[in-house]
């Protein structure tokens, strides 16, 4: 088992900004994004800020087991080894951003009973900073791609939950100067 950079991983160029909230929503609905419930509370969100400036991210997607947790890791875990390694969490704001970007993301499996309160198999959460600790606000983004729709989705998580090795990320890597 590697661990980050001694791995596999993808990484990505997004451009970020440059559009106002209800632009950003609107180019959602133009290529037929759909949202959660979670999804559509953290994006109204007055918290959820947008850049009117473009600027770009090079990202990194990696597992949790990529960052050393072979059984897995709370979301305290799993950012903070992340920045060990080097790497940042996202602005909110590339969850929108990166849907836009990443159209041909592989289909996911449908959840099993089994699966629940766990991420989607073939979903990738976006590593963020998280704007309210209350266990009902949404904690972040995801993508993912069912029955051929593409979602960018909205997922709460508390304290204890403990993300599984093969569960996906995206960190922004460290901006060098």
């Amino acid at each position: 088992m590697g661990i980050y950079p001694d791995c596999p991983m993808i990484t990505r160029t997004i451009e970020v900004g440059g559009l106002t909230k209800s632009q950003l929503y609107a180019k959602m609905q133009q290529y037929s994004i759909l949202m959660n419930e979670y999804g559509d509370r953290l994006f109204s969100d007055e918290r959820f800020p947008t850049s009117n400036t473009k600027y770009r991210l090079k990202t990194v997607e990696l597992t949790v087991m990529d960052l050393g947790f072979p059984d897995g890791g709370t979301t305290d875990q799993v950012f903070k080894r992340a920045s060990e390694l080097g790497l940042d969490l996202c602005p909110l704001e590339l969850g929108p951003y990166l849907r836009l970007e990443y159209m041909d993301q592989p289909e996911s499996c449908s959840v099993s009973p089994s699966q629940q309160h766990q991420a989607p198999t073939g979903s990738i959460t976006i590593a963020s900073e998280i704007i309210a600790e209350e266990d009902e606000f949404p904690k972040g983004f995801y993508l993912r791609r069912m029955k051929g729709e593409l979602w960018l989705r909205g997922y709460i998580a508390d304290h204890l939950h403990v993300w599984n090795p093969d569960d996906h990320f995206i960190f922004c890597l460290t901006k060098k100067t």
